[in-house]
């Protein structure tokens, strides 16, 4: 393993270490800029700005990594020199998504306002995050030009998802913040262990 390797792989585990920490600390109680951002968006779930909000999550939500599963698949099969790029990409599209559905019983919180299923971390924003974190892998060893635009892009869709979840009140801003922190942990745990960091140079 080299040293950069060794720095991506402890980023990670310290990432993953703030996102435990965190969710911890607001398992019980949830801190006052949580409370403020829900009182300050309740009811909105019912009004223009929800129905905008649930329209893009439809969007931004558990459908994103199933679409970039899909255009994995296709380049798998279109270009057999990336088969193996893309079974990796896959890995580590699968291991991020798993994050919520593996730590939301670990971490019993319950939603600003009644709704099914757990609070931390936030599905949608996990979703949201893995595809992003991927797509900015893929397009840095296929196509290292357009890795800049689609780290703004992934982050963009980051922070709309984020903030449609916290205007339905359906979820914390800490759950967000949350799920962020779990996807960049098993990210660049995984992209690492995988060989997939450090990103190759862009020629360029």
């Amino acid at each position: 393993m080299t040293v950069r390797r060794g720095l991506y792989t402890l980023a990670g585990f310290l990432l993953l270490i703030g996102f435990v920490v965190l969710g911890l600390s607001v398992d019980e109680r949830p801190p006052p800029v949580d409370v403020a951002l829900a009182d300050a968006f309740r009811g909105q779930h019912t009004r223009p700005a929800g129905q905008v909000a649930g329209l893009v999550t439809n969007v931004l939500g558990p459908v994103l990594p199933f679409a970039l599963g899909a255009v994995l698949a296709v380049v798998a099969w279109r270009r057999r020199d990336l088969t193996v790029l893309c079974v990796k990409l896959a890995v580590v599209l699968l291991l991020c998504r798993m994050t919520s559905l593996i730590a939301k019983p670990a971490f019993y919180r319950e939603r600003p306002r009644e709704f099914p299923d757990l609070s931390y971390p936030s599905g949608h924003v996990v979703a949201v995050a893995c595809t992003g974190f991927v797509a900015v892998l893929l397009c840095a060893w296929t196509r290292p030009h357009l890795t800049r635009l689609a780290i703004t892009i992934a982050a963009a869709a980051t922070v709309a998802g984020a903030l449609c979840r916290i205007v339905l009140g359906v979820h914390w801003l800490t759950d967000t913040a949350g799920s962020v922190l779990a996807v960049g942990g098993v990210g660049l745990i995984v992209a690492a262990g995988l060989g997939l960091l450090p990103l190759p140079k862009d020629p360029a």
